[in-house]
């Protein structure tokens, strides 16, 4: 509201509430001001009528909420639904132009301040998380479509390239996200070291093929135990002496600040290209957007121009709402529960595990994900099932005998990501958002399956 229509508001309604309704609106203008210039997370969460508010003064900018608009061209954002209107704020242009996906549109000003605002604010989180010295975007797409834009995006200063040399984790996307854009996997397979899964050879896998043929090298920071993270800082190394990019799939590593460190010395003394990150994973918010973070702002805009005409605005909207929900406190505060559940949860996972006579895979470099073995439990397949159907999501149940083909090439024990790893074993999480009340409810059910798995036997 303006300094005319606050004067008539308090002709209308007095003087002195009049002053009061304005000092609430310059509050909110104030907050506003901080957030445009310093373009970082606000330091304290922001209410969502605050939200909304400047969520409504956004969509206003953008062409397809003009009063008495003319609107003839082919795409004029209009939207049938009003549910669907609802449901994104009256933004309907999505983010970018045909040539460039970080591009500001003319039809959409508001929109565009909205996600440049929103990478601004995903690189002052990965600050928070521990990788520094990094430009970032966020796109409308998930991890796995993510890096293989990045690879796109590598492939015109490579033209000879055929393969991409990847650390193996058993995870579909990882995978295909490769045979995607054309190329293939030179897969390391990684080594054993007592119970836990660490890197493999990777420099033997480079030298198997002229170095002009690899595309990168895409190793993974994320993944379920006791497969451990990759050691990136010695693969980044390799790649920064052999003149290769690297590509660090850190899908779900920013709640964990021991990899972001990583990654911060990765960057510092070796060769890292880029690195892709969930949204939904580290950020609370719907599956279907990534933020890709450069530590050259050159190859960043260089993937932003691969990306093929505009994007979905629905991702970014998500996350730049639930950054302000958050702000700098709220994001720092899920970080630091989860740190602290942490030794309570590979506690009462040690315990529990030895109370069935079995015991809680060491793998030490892993702190989100654990394993508990389940040598004497001769069906440990048709416990993860009995697990779901008691309301129990997110744990995965590996047995050596498992086996599967993924885009042409076949892996034993597949899931460990390990050959014929020697035993079988349960997986769970402590990740961002877990509750201590998820966690009891998380025992307590398993504490029943296990008890009936035992007993059908």
């Amino acid at each position: 509201m303006d300094s005319r229509n606050l004067q008539l508001t308090k002709e209308i309604i007095g003087k002195t509430l009049g002053q009061s309704g304005e000092d609430s609106l310059n509050s909110l203008g104030k907050e506003l001001r901080i957030l445009l210039s310093q373009k970082k997370l606000p330091k304290e969460p922001w209410t969502d009528l605050m939200i909304q508010s400047v969520l409504t003064d956004l969509a206003m900018m953008d062409s397809n909420n003009f009063t008495s608009r003319a609107g003839v061209g082919e795409r004029e954002g209009r939207i049938f639904s009003s549910i669907v209107q609802h449901r994104h704020f009256y933004f309907s242009h999505g983010i970018g132009r045909s040539g460039e996906i970080s591009a500001i549109q003319p039809k959409a000003a508001g929109s565009s301040l909205m996600a440049i605002l929103t990478n601004t604010f995903a690189k002052h989180a990965l600050k928070i998380s521990g990788i520094r010295k990094v430009d970032c975007m966020v796109v409308p797409m998930a991890t796995g479509m993510s890096i293989s834009l990045a690879m796109l995006a590598l492939k015109p200063q490579r033209p000879q390239a055929k393969y991409v040399v990847w650390t193996r984790i058993d995870q579909k996307t990882c995978l295909k996200c490769i045979y995607t854009i054309g190329l293939q996997a030179i897969v390391v397979e990684p080594e054993l070291k007592g119970d836990a899964i660490v890197t493999g050879d990777v420099l033997n896998a480079i030298e198997r093929v002229p170095i002009d043929e690899i595309l990168c090298v895409l190793s993974t920071t994320s993944c379920f135990a006791p497969r451990e993270p990759d050691d990136i800082e010695r693969i980044s190394a390799i790649c920064k002496e052999k003149g290769i990019p690297h590509i660090v799939n850190n899908a779900y590593g920013l709640q964990c600040h021991k990899i972001c460190g990583k990654i911060s010395n990765s960057i510092r003394n070796g060769r890292v290209d880029a690195i892709v990150q969930s949204t939904d994973k580290n950020f609370m918010v719907p599956v279907g957007g990534a933020v890709i973070a450069c530590p050259s702002s050159e190859f960043l805009k260089s993937i932003s121009s691969t990306y093929p005409g505009r994007a979905s605005g629905a991702p970014i909207l998500d996350l730049f709402v639930t950054f302000l929900s958050m702000g700098e406190a709220g994001y720092q505060r899920i970080l630091r529960e989860r740190r602290s559940l942490v030794p309570i949860f590979k506690q009462r996972l040690s315990e529990f595990a030895r109370s069935f006579g079995e015991r809680l895979l060491e793998s030490q470099n892993n702190t989100i994900s654990y394993a508990i073995s389940l040598d004497h439990f001769p069906n440990p397949t048709a416990i993860g099932s009995s697990l779901f159907l008691r309301r129990v999501s997110g744990t995965r149940v590996i047995t050596p005998q498992s086996s599967k083909s993924v885009c042409g090439i076949s892996f034993n024990s597949y899931g460990a990501s390990y050959s014929n790893y020697p035993l079988a074993y349960i997986t769970a999480a402590c990740a961002v958002g877990l509750s201590p009340q998820e966690v009891d409810l998380f025992f307590e059910r398993l504490s029943q399956v296990l008890r009936d798995s035992r007993a059908a036997y």
